[in-house]
């Protein structure tokens, strides 16, 4: 599994607000003084031959320029057609926790065919990872477990390991973050990406933001509107600056939900038979679709009373990391087959299932403290434990599939320090310039969730609505129509008049 996906699951991907604008005097200052990119070639296996990375150094806090600063990792990819070249196109990655440079690597081959030499590419790692300076909590290998970092539910509801462990991240992040963790927020990425854009010497920038990155593009946008060109949000969540990170977590039951029939349909039809080397039946789980449901319940309650061997020493299949798996294989089609076998193997007396790496494998330091930093960082969250629990039995019963974790508990109920920033409502001012992408079915930040951000933006926006399940649209679900009218966009300006639909 990716960064960007694992990070994206912590929370639910995404987060809060940015906001109240700074004063006239330390925006003047720090205006004044312009950092400097020393470039190197940074080229990775797959990515684009050509890429470059530097280090950016920011303020700690923009009200005090001249106070500590960080340094950020940030690249680029040069357009490889000057003559053709409008522009500078910045990639926000998504997260909060995931790599900008990593997501540029991945995806730059792909950008360039498609921008055909209209942009150079741009991109910069969030604060505290990557190549820039790192931050981390201090937090066990235990503690980092996807199933533990994230407030999964005991067999019964009951959330009291997650409170006692949320508790003790928020302690932890608390006593060994530092003051680089305690900066980390919406509002400091957005500024961030402003230092960049002056110090790559550019008037505007147009951008492809996914996830995550929707929100920072979208508070970016509101914060710097005629700093703002053509401005791509693929995958956007609700805005809401009450809830943000805690109402997007939220929304994923819901949005599991309305994509586990995909799943269904897919592991129901015969042609699964004919998959893998799995003898008699192949990856084939049930009959018909609508058998998969119960049958992926009942197993996870079965896990939960008595968990699996498998091939991870120390880590077991129980029915929460079948749960985790299930939800992580929503994201896209490609997971479907080691999902389906990992289903199968758990069923099978004799077979011993083999964990996907972002279970096997506790969330890296670094990521792990971004994410936690970030959403706690960005808006207060209740502190309520019997409200929690309540939320919890109600979510478990509507929505079994998730059983109540995104709204468990979340180190953010104990967090230490304040927001430093007011939470910010995305309007409709400001120019008409953005283009929305968005799956019907999408598992992280559903459909329901991105029609928030289109009403939030008004006029500003247009929306292209997909007939797909998973998450992330644009050179991600192979889907030509959804496509071509970015491609269109940022490469002509050509935006459709009004809210567009494209089939599968």
């Amino acid at each position: 599994m990716t960064p960007r996906a694992r990070s994206g699951l912590l929370v639910a991907l995404s987060v809060s607000a940015v906001a109240a604008t700074l004063s006239a005097a330390p925006a003047q200052a720090a205006a004044s003084s312009v950092p400097e990119l020393r470039w190197k070639p940074c080229a990775q296996e797959g990515g684009p031959a050509g890429q470059e990375c530097a280090e950016l150094s920011v303020p700690l806090d923009y009200r005090d320029p001249d106070g500590p600063r960080t340094r950020l990792g940030v690249s680029r990819v040069l357009s490889d057609r000057p003559e053709a070249r409008r522009g500078t196109l910045i990639v926000i990655a998504g997260g909060p926790g995931s790599s900008g440079v990593q997501r540029l690597a991945s995806k730059g081959k792909a950008l360039q065919r498609e921008m055909r030499g209209a942009y150079d590419l741009v991109t910069l790692d969030p604060r505290g990872l990557g190549a820039g300076e790192r931050t981390g909590c201090g937090l066990s290998d235990e503690d980092r477990d996807l199933v533990n970092l994230r407030p999964w539910p005991g067999a019964d509801g009951d959330i009291s390991d997650s409170v006692r462990r949320a508790r003790r991240i928020a302690d932890a992040c608390a006593r060994n973050g530092g003051p680089l963790l305690r900066s980390m927020s919406t509002a400091n990425e957005v500024r961030d990406i402003d230092s960049f854009r002056k110090a790559l010497g550019e008037e505007k920038l147009s951008a492809w933001g996914m996830s995550y990155g929707t929100y920072v593009a979208a508070q970016y946008a509101q914060k710097f509107p005629g700093r703002t060109d053509r401005w791509v949000l693929d995958s956007s969540g609700d805005p809401d600056p009450k809830r943000v990170a805690r109402g997007w977590s939220a929304n994923m039951a819901r949005g599991m939900e309305e994509r586990f029939p995909d799943f269904a349909r897919w592991a129901a039809d015969p042609a699964r038979e004919k998959d893998g080397p799995e003898g008699e039946g192949g990856i084939r789980l049930a009959r018909r679709p609508e058998d998969v449901r119960p049958m992926v319940l009942a197993l996870a309650e079965r896990l939960d009373r008595h968990p699996k061997p498998t091939t991870t020493p120390g880590k077991p299949l129980t029915g929460n990391r079948l749960r985790q798996a299930l939800q992580m294989a929503m994201w896209g089609d490609a997971a479907f087959p080691d999902t389906a076998r990992l289903v199968k193997t758990a069923r099978a007396p004799r077979s011993t299932p083999v964990l996907p790496p972002a279970l096997a494998n506790p969330v890296p330091e670094h990521e792990a403290a971004v994410t936690v930093g970030t959403v706690c960082n960005d808006v207060r969250w209740p502190r309520s434990i019997p409200a929690v629990a309540r939320a919890v039995a109600a979510d478990r019963a509507r929505y079994p599939l998730t059983a109540g974790m995104p709204v468990g508990v979340f180190p953010c109920a104990f967090w230490k320090s304040a927001p430093a920033d007011e939470p910010a409502r995305i309007t409709s001012d400001g120019p008409s310039n953005i283009l929305m992408i968005q799956n019907r079915r999408d598992p992280s930040t559903p459909y329901f969730g991105g029609l928030k951000m289109r009403e939030a933006l008004g006029q500003r926006a247009r929306l292209i609505s997909v007939d797909r399940g998973g998450h992330g649209v644009y050179l991600g679900n192979g889907n030509a129509c959804g496509d071509r009218k970015v491609t269109d966009f940022l490469v002509t300006g050509q935006r459709p008049g009004e809210d567009v639909a494209c089939p599968r």
